[in-house]
This record gives C-alpha cells, sequence and structure tokens, in this order.
C-alpha cells in the first residue's frame, strides 16, 4: 500500500503540473476540441482520485495490501472496540483524515459554486427580464430563417449600441440575449451565426462542463493548472460552438460575425465587464444593461467561467482562416485510450 501511495503521489503531481502544461501547448487541440474535453475532464478527475487516493493508501497501509482488504480489516478493529489511532498510527490516521477532507472539500465547493452561480443567474435573468423585450418585436427575427417559435421565444434583445450576444443557462428557462447594437451592426447572415453560436452552447449543456473546471479552480486555487484548464476548456468550447455554427452558415460569415461583435466589444469600459460577443455563455454585461454581476466568487476567484469576459484568442481565428483537417482515426483512438486510462488507473491501483 505505501507503494501504491507513492505511485498515486507521483502520478498526482504528473497531472497537476507538467502534464497540463503540455496540453495546453499542443496544437491538435484545435483539430479535435471534442476529444481535447474528454481529455481535460480525464486529467482533472484522475488527478483528484490520485490525491485522494495516494492519502488513503498511506492511511491503511498498516490494516493491508490492498484497498478492500484493508478498508475491511480496519472496519473489523473498530467494531470491536479496538482504537484506530493504536491500529494505524498516528501519521496514518491523519493521511486518512486528509483524504476525508479534501474528498469533503472537492464535493462542497462543486456545491457551493452550483448553488451561487445558480442564484446569480436568476438575479440575472430577473434583472434582463425588467430592461429586455422579446426578440419577436424585431422584424429579423421574424422570418424563421434560424430556428422554430420555441427559440425565437427564448431570445431577448436589450437596448444598447454595443453589439452583444451571450446564452443565459436555466434549462426551460435558458435564454440568449441580443443587443440592438449586434442586430445593427450584422448583417442577416451574420447574425445567424452568432444565434447557431449561442445556440450551440446551450444544446451542448457548455456551462455543465466550465462550471465543474470552475469548482475546481475554487477548490485549489493555488495550483497554477487549475487556472490553465479553465481557460482551455473556455477555448475548447468557444470552438465547438464555432464548429457547431459552420453547420449554418459559411466560414467568412462567421469569421466576419466574431470580428465585427468581438472588436466592437474588446475596449474597457467603466463599471462594466467588456463581453466579446459570442460565447460569454453567462452574459458579462455593460451596467447599464443589467445591475447584477454574474461572476461568482467563492473564497475570491471567479466561480463562473461562463460569465468570464472572453477574448477571440489567436487559435480560435486562426482555425477558422486556416482550417486543417480533424484527427484520423488513430490519434483519436490514442487520445481516448489515454483519457479512459488516466480515469481507471487510481480505482486498479488502490484495488
Amino acid at each position: 500500500m505505501v507503494r501504491t501511495g507513492l505511485i498515486l503521489g507521483l502520478l498526482a503531481v504528473v497531472l497537476a503540473w507538467p502534464v497540463p502544461m503540455i496540453l495546453v501547448r499542443a496544437r491538435w487541440t484545435a483539430r479535435g476540441p471534442a476529444l481535447a474535453l474528454v481529455l481535460w475532464q480525464a486529467i482533472a478527475l484522475s488527478g483528484g482520485m490520485c490525491m485522494i487516493g495516494a492519502l488513503l493508501a498511506f492511511g491503511l497501509a498498516p490494516a493491508g495490501d490492498d484497498l478492500p482488504a484493508a478498508a475491511a480489516s480496519l472496519l473489523g478493529s473498530v467494531s470491536g472496540g479496538a482504537d484506530p489511532g493504536l491500529t494505524l498510527g498516528v501519521l496514518p490516521v491523519f493521511a486518512l483524515c486528509a483524504a476525508v477532507l479534501l474528498g469533503g472539500h472537492l464535493l462542497l465547493t462543486l456545491g457551493l459554486t452550483w448553488r451561487r452561480i445558480g442564484q446569480r443567474r436568476r438575479a440575472h435573468r430577473d434583472a434582463l427580464r425588467l430592461l429586455s423585450h422579446p426578440a419577436d418585436r424585431d422584424g429579423r427575427l421574424k422570418d424563421g430563417r434560424w430556428g422554430d417559435g420555441a427559440e425565437r421565444d427564448s431570445t431577448i434583445v436589450v437596448d444598447h449600441p454595443t453589439p452583444l450576444a451571450y446564452c443565459l443557462p436555466g434549462g426551460t428557462k435558458s435564454v440568449t440575449v441580443l443587443s440592438d447594437g449586434l442586430l445593427q451592426a450584422l448583417a442577416p447572415a451574420e447574425l445567424d451565426a452568432v444565434l447557431a453560436h449561442e445556440r450551440a452552447h446551450l444544446t451542448q449543456h457548455h456551462h455543465l462542463l466550465l462550471l465543474a473546471f470552475a469548482a475546481w479552480r475554487s477548490s485549489l486555487p493555488w495550483l497554477p493548472t487549475s487556472r490553465l484548464a479553465l481557460g482551455a476548456v473556455t477555448d475548447l468550447v468557444e470552438m465547438l460552438a464555432d464548429d457547431d455554427a459552420l453547420h449554418t452558415v459559411d466560414r467568412p460569415t462567421l469569421v466576419r460575425a466574431i470580428a465585427i461583435v468581438g472588436g466592437a466589444s474588446a475596449g474597457p469600459r467603466t463599471g462594466s465587464r467588456a463581453s466579446t460577443g459570442t460565447g460569454d455563455a453567462d452574459g458579462p454585461e455593460p451596467a447599464a444593461v443589467t445591475p447584477v454581476d454574474p461572476v461568482v466568487r467563492v473564497d475570491g476567484v471567479e466561480a463562473d467561467a461562463m460569465a468570464t469576459p472572453r477574448r477571440v484568442t489567436p487559435a480560435r481565428v486562426t482555425r477558422l482562416l486556416r482550417p486543417q483537417a480533424p484527427l484520423g482515426a488513430l490519434p483519436r483512438v490514442a487520445v481516448g485510450l489515454v483519457a479512459l486510462l488516466l480515469v481507471l488507473a487510481p480505482a486498479a491501483l488502490l484495488v
């Protein structure tokens, strides 16, 4: 068990620093953003399991050679009235307590992040209800080019001159928010591109994925890779939304829409968070639009990644201007196997 703990500890260190640093610099991720997201999730999950598993292995080492046998032995001793401190020793008991505390901390932070972001989104939605009007009031959205009546009903417009578009997740209450400036700045096809992009964020449930990484960053803010992972995953979901929008419009139209919306809202704005347009899935909004700041902070860390101001990254623009072939079958299988092994390895080592 001590050897298992050392292996898990070493794997946790590797997954916490060099592996994410390599992945965040990898160029293949732009060719397979969905597969890269799977790998990021595997790294995060496996890293947490390795940290907790290493502590469990060190704590249960005196009781047995593997996790099931050691746990059964310890439970038998405790049920018989034995003192765990005498059965295991002071340091193993400390390791077990640390494992329980770490696991509880991760789960509690995830729950708090979910709750607080949900509260802010509800407040944001209430403010938008007062400061917006249905998209059907604007003739440009009545011709049905981009979706059915239900999608038009979930699209609202705010009176603001800056080209602004974002989606506010909320299950059946999800809305896509546009500004008057956006409707005036974009041609019909470009508007279709923006709407398709935002609709992809909602239909693919990107907010749930980013919430998990935001909770990871909030729970372990001292870990540099938690910040890197959140930024990388946010860029990848933007690429996925772009790919979905390309099923509706052509590539030049999407690039023009991104350039217009991103360029118009990239400048700093006093008292507000500047939106980069497409992809700001929780709506960093100008102060004139809504008084609610949708960014939730847990222990001083921004917890809602979808509300973090986004910029149009060079990688995102480059893959649109100079598209590359998708990953081949062999690299896809290899990355998938690596992700699977990362998830299974901690449990296999302990058992």
